[in-house]
């Protein structure tokens, strides 16, 4: 007997839902954020690694502030990697009381638009291969001034959490951490619940790639292991459909498309 019930009868109902859009000609696509890079660290090798493993493109939403030579020459090894804009420095400007937010809250918009503007110059000199003009807000929160100013400053896509609401937003929609009242790992089960849950409403009426969100620097073990069983299962299903990056975006070689 399983010594994770829970987790199978949660895989099994998901993998039940892509064998029903599979018969009926259906395909769901999925892509994978990972959230934080700064530096080349043993987590990110193993990150990529289980990328190449299974094949899978991955966003790697980069903090420019922090952002390495070290981790552009790690990054330059290969492997279906791209890289969007992480914020700024992933600080907090939230309101005393508020919830966290970096693009907004106290700080001036002139100030956020000028750091913004120098995260994206910092990430095409890094990454002028691989970088796409995509801001990721910290947190998933951007204020609605800054907002509107993204396209200004040279920044095409956008990516928060939820549903999307506007062209070139690409979000996730699973994330593999609660982070409240404590951090911790989503177990087997309640991943593959969510997951079966926005499976079913592609199903019936949504088309929009459904995303998973991954924080390579805290996860332990069990992330790891979680990570491994879930791609082995989406990975290669033939109604799981996993695009490239920029074509998720609207990107052709790196040019947006009209």
């Amino acid at each position: 007997m399983s010594a994770d019930p829970d987790g199978d009868a949660a895989r099994a109902k998901l993998l039940a839902l892509l064998d029903a859009a599979e018969a009926n000609g259906r395909a769901i696509e999925f892509w994978w954020r990972d959230d934080d890079a700064e530096d080349a660290t043993p987590a990110l090798d193993r990150l990529i690694a289980l990328a190449a493993q299974e094949n899978l493109p991955l966003a790697l939403a980069v903090v420019p502030k922090g952002a390495t030579e070290a981790l552009a020459a790690r990054l330059e090894l290969g492997g279906r990697v791209a890289v969007l804009q992480h914020g700024w420095a992933h600080d907090n400007h939230a309101a005393e009381g508020a919830k966290k937010i970096e693009l907004g809250g106290t700080q001036p918009l002139a100030q956020t638009r000028e750091e913004l503007r120098r995260g994206r110059e910092k990430l095409e000199t890094l990454f002028p291969e691989i970088f796409l003009p995509v801001l990721v807000p910290p947190w998933n929160r951007i204020a609605d001034d800054v907002r509107a100013a993204i396209g200004d400053l040279g920044l095409v896509g956008l990516s928060t959490a939820g549903p999307a609401d506007a062209p070139r937003q690409v979000n996730i929609h699973v994330d593999i951490f609660a982070w409240r009242p404590a951090r911790r790992p989503l177990s087997v089960a309640e991943t593959f619940t969510l997951l079966s849950a926005e499976v079913e409403r592609r199903i019936v009426w949504s088309e929009e790639p459904v995303g998973i969100l991954t924080h390579h620097l805290v996860h332990e073990d069990a992330s790891w292991s979680l990570l491994d069983e879930l791609f082995e299962t989406l990975a290669h299903h033939k109604a799981a459909r996993w695009p490239e990056i920029g074509k998720l975006f609207g990107f052709r070689a790196g040019i947006p498309l009209p």
